[in-house]
């Protein structure tokens, strides 16, 4: 359980933060960066959730969960010492995935096949959804790249669910426009 009594420490003011397992590290770091995008992904659903109702709401409120998950994964580094923690270490589950590879074929199962790259717009959900895509594959990017510095120290995992998620979002914003029947369409060279 988190308990926080104090929100403001004072302890980054130098251009530090901690990680989870209590190391220190720039603020601009790139492990950093990941799990701070995973979290602007996690607000941008927030924003997402205020037009959405029922199943759609549910499982959105579901993934960003997940994404509480997904961050705390991303913000501890060296896996290998996981079992010298002392306590269950928080890291991201192919079940994760699995769920959402089961949501995604139940979507695609409906929806209108794509005959032409779509716009990310429509209905109120649908754009909330596409701009959420968009900053989950720049968390995925982030992830990427900090397993490439990091020499392979983030979870396969989190990059998976990273991956999967910009896969439902863009299934999700289709189902928002009307099962992919109100997508917009994409004209190549239409204003030339």
């Amino acid at each position: 359980m988190v308990v926080l009594n104090k929100i403001y420490t004072r302890t980054g003011d130098t251009g530090e933060t901690a990680l989870s397992d209590m190391s220190r590290t720039a603020k601009y770091a790139t492990r950093v960066a990941a799990y701070g995008t995973v979290d602007e992904v996690n607000a941008t659903l927030g924003l997402a959730r205020l037009h959405a109702e029922g199943d759609v709401d549910a499982a959105l409120s579901r993934i960003q969960n997940d994404l509480f998950d997904l961050g705390a994964d991303l913000s501890r580094p060296n896996m290998d010492k996981d079992d010298e923690a002392g306590y269950p270490v928080l890291r991201a589950v192919p079940a994760q995935v699995e769920r959402l590879e089961s949501e995604i074929d139940a979507m695609t199962a409906v929806l209108e096949p794509l005959k032409s790259f779509i716009l990310p717009a429509g209905t109120p959900l649908a754009a909330q959804l596409h701009m959420s895509r968009t900053v989950a594959r720049r968390a995925e990017r982030l992830a990427v790249q900090l397993n490439a510095e990091e020499d392979g120290d983030v979870n396969p995992v989190a990059i998976k669910y990273l991956n999967r998620l910009s896969d439902w979002l863009f299934c999700a914003a289709r189902m928002a426009n009307d099962a992919g029947k109100a997508d917009v369409l994409w004209v190549p060279g239409a204003n030339r």
